[in-house]
């Protein structure tokens, strides 16, 4: 009697161990599958920020070429900044990666040099086609701003859980990489440029 007793005492032990085993394994499960998608749904997050940008930057680039050809008939001897303007513009658009946001980065500054032209020309600052043109840029930049802010902020979150253990194990698995911000290279970007004749 006191053999069977003890055998099912260790039977119970074996099979609490046993469930309790099992329960581990369904919670490391289903704990990899809420970091799989979370880091999925990061992912996503910013490839849609960056998409977003993307579509921005087209509209962006559709309109510089009027912007400059307005501003040609004011300013004919600025013939360097107007290139300027277009070579930032083109190499914008042909741009992949990490080089893109630098050759943006170009573009926009580019395009301060170009809006200073105004205060050297009153005529231009008066004609309806460039401030038409010089509304919708703006009205642009503000939309790729904000656009930049949505795409920094998700890759602040999605990089954040690349480095925090333990979703670091899952993304590792996932081959996930970090992501670069999308942001000004230098200080000479932040300032406004100056023109002097």
């Amino acid at each position: 009697m006191a053999n069977a007793l003890l055998i099912s005492t260790g039977a119970i032990i074996g099979i609490v161990v046993a469930v309790i085993v099992v329960l581990l394994i369904v919670v490391i499960i289903a704990w990899y599958i809420s970091a799989y998608n979370k880091l999925q749904r990061l992912k996503n997050l910013v490839e849609e920020g960056w998409s977003t940008i993307d579509v921005q930057l087209k509209k962006r680039y559709d309109l510089v070429p009027n912007l400059v050809e307005t501003v040609k008939g004011y300013a004919k001897h600025e013939s360097g900044t107007l290139e300027a303007v277009i070579a930032a513009r083109n190499a914008a658009m042909t741009a992949s990666g990490e080089g893109k946001m630098a050759a943006e980065n170009a573009l926009s500054g580019t395009l301060k040099s170009l809006f200073a032209l105004q205060e050297a020309y009153p005529d231009l600052k008066a004609n309806a086609n460039f401030i038409s043109l010089q509304n919708q840029l703006k009205s642009l930049e503000n939309e790729i701003a904000s656009a930049r802010r949505y795409y920094n902020g998700t890759v602040k979150e999605l990089n954040t859980k690349i480095d925090l253990f333990p979703s670091n194990i899952v993304a590792k698995r996932m081959g996930l990489e970090k992501r670069a911000y999308f942001e000004l290279d230098s200080s000479e970007e932040r300032t406004n440029p100056q023109v002097k004749f």
